[in-house]
């Protein structure tokens, strides 16, 4: 009888071990900054980006636009969508906000993201990472924000928090205010400009483990 109950705890603490393992992983992973890519050709701050086809109407509106890069599979973005969601309020009026869903196995993404966080923003789903790449993307959730003239005031991160609690490390919201003030693109510590987060997910990938218990 002994045996049996000693052999179940040796069990539990064994199952219950791996489980803490896998989500200390999964925390872990993120503290440290988004390998870049092999292929990745940087994209200059101050750069002119030719608009892709799939946003082309949404410049028309002659407001400087925001493109918020989303992975539904990707914690990091899940972290921060309260606060994207607060910039959109905010700032709604003045700015064309767009998401731009990454994703290789979701073809109703675009649907998903709507009716999931009812934003009232043009969605966009980037298949194939040619507006991630047009605008040296490659991790989520990344910010970029587009001047009227179509060029790059700011790409980076949201906050150096992962849950955007740290005010005053508001990276994007500090870039807006900036760009809506008039003024030259703000100088940031490199933590606003070095990605953290997940990267960008291909065909090959699972979804998280996290996701199960979402």
């Amino acid at each position: 009888m002994k045996k049996r109950i000693l052999l179940a705890s040796s069990l539990l603490v064994i199952i219950f071990g791996s489980i803490g393992a896998i989500f200390w992983y999964q925390e872990s992973q993120y503290l440290l900054p988004t390998p870049v890519p092999r292929n990745y050709h940087p994209v200059a701050i101050g750069q002119s980006i030719t608009t892709e086809d799939q946003l082309l109407p949404y410049f028309q509106s002659g407001k400087p636009v925001f493109l918020h890069f989303f992975n539904p599979h990707c914690p990091c973005s899940r972290f921060n969508i309260e606060h994207f969601s607060s910039l959109v309020k905010t700032y709604g009026q003045q700015l064309t906000f767009i998401a731009v869903i990454q994703t290789e196995d979701d073809i109703n993404a675009s649907a998903h993201f709507e009716g999931k966080y009812d934003l009232h923003i043009p969605v966009v789903v980037d298949t194939n990472k040619q507006i991630a790449k047009a605008y040296g993307v490659y991790a989520t959730p990344q910010a970029v924000l587009i001047t009227k003239n179509n060029s790059i005031y700011y790409r980076g991160n949201y906050n150096k928090s992962r849950y955007c609690t740290n005010k005053n490390s508001n990276f994007a919201q500090m870039a807006i205010d900036s760009l809506l003030a008039g003024n030259h693109t703000p100088e940031f510590i490199e933590l606003a400009s070095k990605a953290y987060g997940c990267e960008l997910p291909d065909s090959t990938q699972a979804i998280s483990f996290i996701n199960i218990f979402n």
